[in-house]
Parts: structure tokens; C-alpha cells; sequence
């Protein structure tokens, strides 16, 4: 069985690797736009499955698995930073409030699609001034949803989490391998 992630993500690339299975990584090149009345969920989802059917039309004997992450907050959806100062304000907008990850999840078998999305609140301190411009002057955030990666520095900017922590980097793995296994995909 060929395994692919259709993802360049370096944490999802990370917690793949935890199934001890080969897999290759294919970037998916598909459109990310949607309907404005789209709901979150519905848009990790949407766009996971876009990636991995994508890739699946190019590679119809592999099993891909494709995912998005989606940051809310106050039923806005936080998308990655487009500069410096959307990263302050995204920071500013996070800052001592609890907000949601959702991580969509597509796996392509056979020409057919299965999909689930997680779901992980997350709290942030009250963040100064000075944390957030710190913060915002890494390289970190801005290749994340929401302006921030938990598996780095902004991990101290966090105060919890309720739901799965690998779903906040990206993948919620231990969800993803019951699905393969539920799948016979992997044993």
C-alpha cells in the first residue's frame, strides 16, 4: 500500500511519522477558496478533502490523507498572518480569551473519500504588549493558523487546552490512526 500526505507541513509531516508506516509527501496545488457561508468545521474539512483528492487524481492506487486547520474565535475564522501587523492583531484579538482548532481530516481509498474534523479549545493568557510584539518579531507564526504554533515558542503563551494537543499542531493523530485501522489500512 502506498501511503501519501498531500501536505508541506512540517508538524503534520512529524506526527505522521508516529504511525511508523512509510509514507511519501506530495504537496496538493488545489484552490482554497470557499463559499462565505461556510462554517469552520465544514471548511477544514471542505478544503482537507480538496487537498487529498487532489493528490488522489494523480496517484489513484495511493491512500492519501489530506488536512486543514482552522483557528476561531468569536465565529471568525483566523486565518495565518498576512504580515506584521495582522500577526500583532490576531495576537491581540487571541489574548486572554479561549478560542477553537479545527483540524479537518480527509483520507482517499479507492476513489472514495472519508472525512472527520477535531475540535480543541484553547486558552491564552492575557498577553502584554511586549509579549505579543516579541512574539510577533519570530519567524514562528506566520506560516500557522491563528498566528502561533503550540509545538514552539507560543507555547508559552498558552494558559490550556481542553481536547487533543496534536489536533492544535495540526493532525490529530491518535484520532487519524483509529480511522486507518478502522479502514484496514494499517493494522
Amino acid at each position: 500500500m502506498h501511503l501519501i500526505l498531500a501536505s508541506g507541513s512540517p508538524r503534520r509531516k512529524e506526527l505522521l511519522e508516529k504511525l511508523n508506516i512509510p509514507f511519501d509527501i506530495i504537496v496538493s496545488e488545489c484552490d482554497e477558496s470557499l463559499p462565505q457561508d461556510t462554517n469552520a468545521e465544514e471548511a477544514a474539512r471542505m478544503l482537507a478533502e480538496r487537498k487529498a483528492e487532489a493528490v488522489a487524481r494523480l496517484y489513484p492506487e495511493a491512500v492519501v490523507i489530506g488536512a486543514d486547520t482552522t483557528v476561531i474565535l468569536d465565529n471568525r475564522i483566523l486565518g495565518k498572518p498576512k504580515n506584521h501587523a495582522d500577526c500583532i492583531e490576531t495576537l491581540q484579538r487571541l489574548s486572554g480569551c479561549t478560542h477553537s482548532v479545527i483540524t479537518g481530516v480527509a483520507i482517499v481509498k479507492d476513489g472514495r473519500t472519508i472525512s472527520f474534523s477535531d475540535q480543541t479549545a484553547v486558552e491564552f493568557y492575557a498577553l502584554s504588549e511586549k509579549e505579543i510584539q516579541q512574539y510577533a518579531d519570530l519567524k514562528e507564526p506566520y506560516d500557522k493558523a491563528g498566528a502561533y504554533g503550540i509545538q514552539g515558542q507560543g507555547a508559552l503563551l498558552v494558559r490550556g487546552i481542553h481536547g487533543d494537543y496534536y489536533n492544535v499542531m495540526g493532525l490529530p493523530i491518535a484520532r487519524l490512526a483509529r480511522k486507518l485501522q478502522e479502514l484496514q489500512i494499517i493494522a
